[in-house]
């Protein structure tokens, strides 16, 4: 089929253009190929119609964006997080769940605030939304889509769609909520490089001293919470606001960073959800109810526990604030 550009209101092929075409015609009547390549150049020339790239007939760029998107994302990272997910499991049961080497002694030391929580938790639970609405977005229609067929999957989709867009502007206010009040327990101290080169006894069972968050958990800090979460936030306002004007190649190029930088977010997550839930007893029910046993705060972090004891154990946390290294309330659990 010929396309006449000034009927679509375009001035796409330039006059020498126009004569090979005119000789090309004659020798190969019905090839178009030089009008289609003008209209795939990407070259901005006039239309009737307003808007930055309203001149620009067909964005090549996009093809290549849908092939990045449907092949290396969709295969690699789908693969990343479920190896992630199988390399745990298999970790699980051959390890099992970390228990303390001494018993508990029942003396509950005071470990999270209400707010701290409170920002945890906001946090964590606005995240997983993201995660799973984003995988269904994702990966939806090579998992779910030959399972439920397509009214369903249609249906879903666009439920988790819009629940991804409102849920988003939370997670990134709890990003900053939760950094203010954690990033003065984050910054590295004595002791990390150690706990990093045994794995903080994970796999030996030796312990490993350090103090109110070990250096594991402030990787997770910094590179997972800090450093991901600020990379997929900032993608997904440019995809979330399209109307300041960006243009196709930057809407694309923004959508590949939010993939990516998902994907890493969600695989590093798995390693924190397993140990801070079934991986090591003891610490969800920190974050839970804010307290931990004596034993279980001498073992997996002695250095905030001696700085505990030192200023006082049962010196009550100021204001339900964030409660200071060392500044810990005891109690015994009846």
């Amino acid at each position: 089929m010929a396309l006449v550009a000034p009927s679509a209101g375009f001035a796409q092929a330039a006059p020498g253009s126009a004569q090979q075409q005119a000789e090309r015609a004659a020798t190969q009547p019905g090839n178009n190929a030089p009008v289609w390549r003008e209209v795939r150049s990407g070259q901005a020339n006039y239309t009737t119609a307003q808007g930055r790239e309203a001149g620009v007939l067909v964005q090549s760029s996009g093809d290549t964006w849908r092939q990045i998107r449907n092949g290396p994302i969709t295969v690699y990272g789908g693969w990343l997080v479920v190896l992630v997910a199988l390399a745990i499991a298999a970790f699980y049961l051959v390890r099992g769940p970390i228990k303390t080497h001494d018993r508990p002694t029942g003396n509950l030391i005071y470990r999270f605030s209400v707010v701290e929580r409170w920002a945890h938790w906001t946090l964590a639970i606005s995240f997983c939304l993201l995660a799973v609405t984003g995988l269904t977005i994702l990966f939806g229609k090579h998992v779910l889509l030959p399972v439920i067929g397509y009214t369903l999957f249609a249906w879903l989709t666009l439920l988790g769609k819009n629940v991804h867009n409102f849920v988003g502007p939370i997670f990134m206010a709890s990003i900053v909520v939760f950094f203010l009040i954690f990033v003065k327990d984050n910054w590295p101290s004595k002791g990390d490089l150690t706990w990093i080169a045994s794995a903080g006894g994970l796999f030996t069972g030796k312990h490993v001293p350090s103090g109110r968050f070990n250096a594991g958990e402030k990787s997770w800090f910094w590179m997972g919470v800090v450093f991901l979460g600020i990379v997929s936030s900032v993608s997904g306002l440019v995809l979330l606001f399209p109307n300041f004007e960006q243009l196709r190649l930057t809407m694309q190029q923004a959508h590949v960073v939010h993939s990516v930088s998902g994907i890493l977010f969600m695989t590093l997550s798995l390693g924190h959800i397993y140990v801070g839930t079934i991986g090591i007893e003891g610490s969800y029910q920190a974050m839970r109810t804010g307290y931990v046993d004596e034993s279980w705060a001498k073992e997996h972090h002695e250095l905030w526990y001696e700085d505990a004891k030192k200023q006082g154990a049962n010196r009550p946390a100021a204001g339900g604030g964030a409660v200071p290294a060392g500044a810990a309330q005891a109690r015994r659990d009846e």
